[in-house]
């Protein structure tokens, strides 16, 4: 059997990589972007100067031919699903048994005028990376439209070569849609103090051209001028459909699937970005565009094909991400509103950027969701707490197990406890396990029994 895969980055090269564990079957992956799999979250590290692109291939270029897994560096043009056939843009034909789509995100353009200017870009791809190292040489400012996660990347790859930037935030917080208000407020801080010119409750009205026809302002919603060399769009990504669309493929807004990633089209799947699940489970969302979530379901497609007919399950949410120098976890569901039913307590260190956050249910207080800033928990733990119904008290009481810091570094459990108990003087709670090798082992032996 010929399984031909259509885009090279962590989806389909997990796809791959299992196929090939649980099979002899003939593999291709296709892929214009680049001719190796590389990791697409350490691009902004490269333009930082902290990596080369070669430290961003988790495998050595040999390893394809030795695991007998075909690269055909080419550009899918459009795919025949009667002759079960990829027609590429060098002419060359490859016919296919299975074929897996996994043509990930692009950047979001919302119409805006101007949105095509030189000098104007979204960040998603490596293309897009070599032509933003073209367009911000020798440029002394710069306009981020969004606030998303990449939006916050572009503002430290700029900041870091000295240029001066400008973040318009249509929301009235960073991120605000997704975190609570006072992660928000920390991250806003955090934006500032590395001189970065936030505007809050601000939207791009339109981009300027200059005599050479590159971009040389924007125009905000507030009647605002900035001048500006380059302006980089983050204002989100949607599904990159257009090879499933064009070729008569059901999309909405992504590439239809059901938990099988199985398409409308005999043997025909897609999966990561690109893909919209039309069933949802509770809790879940119909596009996932995360790295982890993309490999997870590479995984389980390739055990899907392999026999293992099982409907994909992300299970407990979880996603991290740095905003400059503060970290950030989340595991569960931490809503940026409350609905009825959930409370929520949150500590936050009175000087440093640290915060801690447990959402729990009001009725039988089982805990929900975990935020933290400045600090780390074991995934392991919280997750076992959520999928067990632990209370909120005992997950306060056995916090050591959770808390991921090394152990020379601050602890901020007591205080923690101490401000629950402050807050809670009817029901308060002792800490009951330490950190460090102490608690990794209780949670082993917790784990055996």
């Amino acid at each position: 059997m010929h399984i031909v895969i259509i885009g090279n980055g962590v989806t389909g090269i997990t796809a791959a990589r299992f196929l090939r564990k649980g099979s002899s079957h003939k593999i291709t992956v296709v892929s214009s972007e680049s001719e190796h799999f590389f990791s697409r979250t350490a691009l902004m590290y490269i333009y930082m100067g902290h990596m080369k692109f070669e430290h961003t291939k988790p495998y050595e270029d040999f390893f394809w031919e030795k695991n007998k897994i075909d690269l055909v560096f080419d550009h899918a043009d459009r795919i025949d699903s009667d002759s079960k056939s990829v027609h590429l843009r060098s002419g060359k034909v490859l016919n296919w048994d299975k074929l897996i789509i996994v043509t990930g995100s692009k950047p979001n353009k919302f119409g805006w005028p101007g949105q095509d200017l030189d000098g104007v870009q979204g960040l998603y791809s490596k293309q897009d990376l070599e032509l933003m190292e073209q367009n911000t040489a020798g440029i002394k400012k710069g306009v981020i439209v969004g606030g998303g996660l990449i939006g916050i990347e572009v503002a430290e790859m700029l900041h870091s070569r000295g240029i001066e930037v400008t973040m318009l935030v249509r929301e009235s917080g960073y991120w605000n849609i997704v975190l609570p208000e006072e992660e928000s407020a920390l991250i806003n801080a955090e934006i500032r103090d590395h001189h970065i010119d936030l505007r809050l409750d601000t939207e791009l009205k339109e981009i300027r051209s200059g005599n050479d026809g590159r971009a040389s302002a924007v125009v905000t919603s507030t009647g605002d001028v900035i001048d500006c060399q380059f302006v980089a769009l983050t204002a989100g990504v949607s599904p990159n459909c257009d090879l499933a669309k064009a070729s008569g493929l059901e999309t909405g807004r992504g590439i239809q699937v059901n938990r099988y990633f199985e398409t409308g089209t005999p043997d025909v799947y897609a999966a990561g970005d690109c893909a919209e699940f039309t069933e949802v489970p509770e809790g879940q969302m119909p596009v996932e565009q995360l790295w982890y979530t993309g490999r997870m379901q590479g995984e389980a497609l390739a055990r899907i094909l392999l026999g293992d007919r099982k409907k994909y399950d992300r299970g407990i949410w979880y996603n991290s991400a740095k905003f400059f120098n503060v970290e950030y976890q989340t595991y569960g569901q931490v809503p940026p509103v409350l609905p009825e039913g959930y409370g929520s307590f949150v500590w936050q260190h009175p000087q440093k950027r640290v915060l801690f956050r447990v959402v729990y249910r009001t009725g039988d207080k089982g805990v929900t969701g975990f935020n933290v800033l400045g600090m780390r928990l074991r995934q392991a733990v919280c997750e076992k707490w959520i999928r067990d119904n632990e209370s909120v008290t005992s997950a306060l009481e056995h916090l050591g197990e959770a808390v991921f810091d090394p152990e020379l570094f601050s602890m901020h459990e007591n205080a923690i406890i101490a401000a629950w108990n402050e807050a809670n003087t009817g029901n308060p709670v002792k800490l009951k396990k330490k950190r460090g090798l102490y608690g990794v082992f209780q949670f082993l032996n917790m784990q055996k029994a």
